[in-house]
């Protein structure tokens, strides 16, 4: 009777050893193909493909919870690179996430600006200097153009120009 547990006990966690190792290397392939993923994407930050950020998208693209065509910031040449890297085929951008532009970035009239600080928590890459009760800029070189300053600026002082 011991010799069985033993043996049981044996199997289980040679069994586990296998599965563990088997595991680590699928979300290791998985990862490498998330980030291969995310080295082609524009990294607005726009979240209009549905996700808070480029990486959750490509990891979701990775993991097949989402499809290709939901990045209108890298427009239809993007989903022919990521068709071409996973094998798949490819389409235009899905006009339900938005549609595709020019490259553009945010422009702040400071004669206009307030210094209410509103725009400064919605850009998600702090590219938008300023503090509250003082005229705000945009970083010109860190500005992506994914619109999300726009809508909570009370003054419309915020304008995307051609990149």
């Amino acid at each position: 009777m011991i010799t069985t547990v033993i043996a049981l006990g044996a199997i289980g966690a040679a069994a586990g050893v296998v599965l563990g190792t088997l595991a680590s290397r699928f979300k290791e392939e998985r990862s490498s193909l998330a980030k291969a993923i995310d080295d082609r994407l524009p990294q607005t930050q726009c979240a209009q493909c549905g996700y808070p950020g480029c990486r959750p998208y490509a990891d979701a693209i990775a993991q097949g919870e989402a499809s290709i065509d939901q990045c209108p910031p890298g427009g239809d040449l993007l989903v022919r690179e990521l068709a071409e890297l996973l094998g798949e085929t490819a389409t235009a951008v899905n006009p339900a996430f938005g549609e595709t532009k020019a490259p553009q970035i945010a422009f702040i009239d400071e004669s206009l600006c307030i210094g209410c600080a509103l725009c400064l928590p919605a850009c998600p890459v702090d590219a938008i200097l300023g503090a509250h009760r003082y005229s705000h800029t945009v970083l010109v070189n860190q500005c992506t153009g994914c619109e999300l300053c726009l809508p909570p600026c009370p003054v419309d002082c915020i304008e995307l120009v051609a990149r």
